[in-house]
């Protein structure tokens, strides 16, 4: 398997960008301490991570391993602790 860093990286250009769309990716990377290039990639990354496949699987892989569990209620819980 290789490392990601000795993968062969991609490049992607984007034409067309409206201004106000790279003025808030310029923004978001000077707050984050990232180069305008590190953001967007970040931002593409957290739209993969968003993909409607992953969340499925993701979901149930979570309601697997939950599965057979007795699970408290809560609301109630939390109403309990209130009332104290």
């Amino acid at each position: 398997m290789q490392s990601h860093y000795n993968a062969v990286m991609k490049a992607l250009t984007i034409r067309g960008v409206p201004d106000d769309l790279y003025r808030c990716i310029a923004a978001r990377a000077q707050r984050n301490r990232r180069s305008l290039q590190q953001e967007a990639l970040a931002l593409l990354e957290r739209v993969r991570a968003f993909e409607l496949d992953d969340s499925l699987a993701r979901a149930q892989a979570i309601r697997g391993r939950l599965a057979g569990r007795q699970l408290g209620d809560t609301v109630r819980e939390v109403r309990e602790e209130r009332e104290r």
